[in-house]
């Protein structure tokens, strides 16, 4: 009797851990740590109705394709054009929902704390001009992408600074997209991010976005060395 339940628990224990195979991270920061300039119930039902639900589908999508148990988010979108045409499109949708809301949340951060350096400035104005036409740009981006989608600076393989849009939940990891690079900034221009508080207002929230940016993140992922 005693084997047989310590066989069950092992059993269970394996079963979970297959059919487990992407979770989703505790979020960084408080449900409130972005306001006023993103209001906390807009976090809450971001974070766990919509960044969820990209997980949970993107589970059942690779409940359907073995060969991707086990692999990690960035594997997987690394190779997406690998796919089945079935699985494919789910696959994209949800595990680019939730590749780019986990980054997303990484890049955010309380007002008190968003500052950007000397050494980060310095590379943007030598790269846009200016940090103000850099925002710019990157503002007139996000107005300019029809629907839903997403803003990223991504750096290339020649180390240069991109920027560009992206529909639905593609990113510039999945080898299905054009401009390929590391995203080191991101903005997510799908509706349900800012409805509640900024109802059609999309400029006033991309300008707002500017007061939560954690700089020190992105000047890490731009891989800009402390002086």
């Amino acid at each position: 009797m005693k084997k047989q339940i310590i066989f069950a628990i092992v059993w269970l224990s394996t079963t979970l851990v297959s059919f487990a195979q992407v979770t989703q991270a505790p979020l960084p920061f408080k449900y409130n740590a972005l306001e006023p300039y993103i209001d906390s119930v807009t976090m809450n039902i971001h974070f766990n109705n919509h960044h969820a639900a990209y997980v949970a589908n993107l589970n059942k999508a690779i409940e359907k394709a073995p060969q991707l148990k086990g692999k990690s988010i960035e594997q997987i979108l690394l190779n997406l054009s690998k796919l089945p045409v079935d699985v494919q499109t789910a696959v994209r949708n949800n595990g680019g929902g939730h590749y780019n809301h986990t980054f997303f949340w990484s890049i955010l951060t309380s007002p008190d704390k968003s500052k950007m350096s000397p050494a980060l400035e310095e590379l943007i104005t030598k790269t846009y001009g200016s940090v103000d036409k850099f925002k710019s740009t990157f503002e007139s981006q996000a107005l300019s992408r029809f629907g839903s989608g997403w803003v990223w600076l991504v750096k290339g393989d020649d180390g240069k600074l991109k920027m560009f849009t992206t529909a639905n939940q593609d990113n510039s990891i999945m080898d299905v997209i054009k401009v390929p690079g590391k995203p080191v900034l991101a903005l997510d221009v799908w509706e349900h991010a800012y409805y509640l508080k900024y109802q059609s207002k999309r400029a006033e929230y991309v300008k707002s976005f500017w007061k939560v940016v954690n700089w020190d993140m992105v000047e890490k992922l731009i891989g800009i060395e402390k002086k």
